[in-house]
């Protein structure tokens, strides 16, 4: 690939292997005053939080998506309803009608045998009869039809109710889940608002060189390495995340204006013409998982044990993600976050034999990687 992606430059030569170690447990700790935290510390309890809060956002749009498909299948059931209601009423006319013959049609008080007997006309006799029999067997099969849509209407109505208690118990879930994460970052925004700016400045500091020292064994190792080309699919994903460069993170959001980590990814292939899941766990579950030396343009490449984290691989060990909130979407080095493993959107997609990448605008890589950086710190540095 061109080397309009940046890389991260090695600072020492380090065993080839593909595991990283959490930031948290690089470095050696800073000097502390009786009572405070460490730096270590206040950086594991940053990071602790913003995974909270990030799984409570996976939680929160796994519910949405839940009560979307959940509302349009209500709408489904609504519909059916409806139209077994308007059967059931066509049903109860014909029977109505027929009946009404049938009453009419008994008033000589004669059987159809003394009929025929007294018939002046015997073959107009044997057509009436036929005509009589023919209703009598319209009259059975339009009671039976009218007992079917009975038990339909009947059925449909059960189910309908099924399908309004379900969406009362999600609708009561991603309230739940929506103050859960509320509820996380708050306590992020106590935790940072209570540091001094010499302890922001360690932690940013902290971060950096974490991210560096995890990045390194990808490129040392040479797992990352080799020109490989995106798919026209991938090329488009690429294309597309590249262009959200520098809009906000926003929990649940899916653009065009703001995105959350999963929002930007999967807005990013249902641009190149293929849907994938809306949360980062779904895409981890149902996409097909890929080597990380097989990573190509447009790959997603999946954080933290529990899937909670998504990006989109740029190339030469770089992803476009959108990292945290207080954050914008930016270009980060692929170590930033604890890599689980990457999955490929599109595995039958046949890689384009040239591929130029796009050209990042001044100030992509600029912003946090990850969780350190205050709401103001990334507001300024984003532009």
């Amino acid at each position: 690939m061109s080397g309009r992606v940046p890389r991260l430059v090695c600072t020492a030569a380090v065993a080839a292997q593909a595991a990283l170690v959490p930031v948290a447990a690089v470095a050696t700790p800073e000097p502390q005053q009786p009572g405070q935290r460490s730096v270590v510390q206040l950086l594991t309890d940053l990071h602790t939080l913003y995974r909270q809060a990030e799984q409570a956002t996976e939680t929160y749009n796994s519910t949405a998506e839940q009560l979307k498909r959940q509302r349009t299948e209500a709408d489904r059931i609504d519909a059916d309803l409806g139209t077994a209601r308007r059967a059931l009423s066509d049903s109860r006319a014909k029977a109505a009608r027929l009946a009404l013959l049938q009453y009419q049609g008994s008033g000589t008080g004669l059987s159809p045998y003394l009929r025929l007997l007294l018939a002046p006309d015997p073959q107009h006799a044997l057509a009436e009869g036929e005509l009589i029999g023919q209703l009598a067997r319209e009259r059975a099969e339009t009671v039976d039809r009218l007992t079917g849509d009975e038990k339909k209407a009947a059925d449909l109505a059960h189910e309908a109710r099924k399908a309004v208690d379900t969406r009362l118990v999600l609708a009561r879930r991603q309230q739940q889940a929506r103050d859960d994460v509320q509820g996380r970052l708050r306590d992020v925004e106590k935790l940072l608002a209570s540091l001094s700016a010499e302890q922001v400045t360690a932690l940013a500091r902290r971060e950096t060189n974490g991210i560096t020292a995890a990045q390194s064994p990808f490129l040392a190792s040479g797992v990352l390495s080799g020109a490989r080309t995106p798919s026209p699919e991938g090329d488009e994903a690429v294309r597309y995340a590249v262009r959200q460069l520098g809009k906000p993170y926003q929990w649940g959001a899916v653009g065009p204006r703001a995105y959350d980590c999963s929002g930007l990814t999967s807005q990013a292939w249902e641009h190149a013409g293929t849907p994938i899941p809306r949360t980062s766990q779904e895409q981890w579950a149902r996409l097909k998982h890929i080597p990380l030396g097989a990573l190509r343009p447009g790959d997603l490449v999946v954080y933290f044990p529990q899937a909670t984290h998504v990006a989109l691989y740029l190339g030469d060990g770089m992803v476009v993600q959108a990292p945290r909130p207080g954050a914008r979407v930016k270009v980060s080095p692929v170590a930033a976050n604890p890599v689980l493993g990457a999955v490929r959107p599109d595995p039958g997609g046949e890689p384009l034999r040239w591929y130029t990448p796009p050209r990042l605008p001044e100030g992509a890589l600029a912003g946090p990687d990850a969780s350190l950086y205050t709401a103001d710190a990334s507001e300024t540095s984003a532009r």
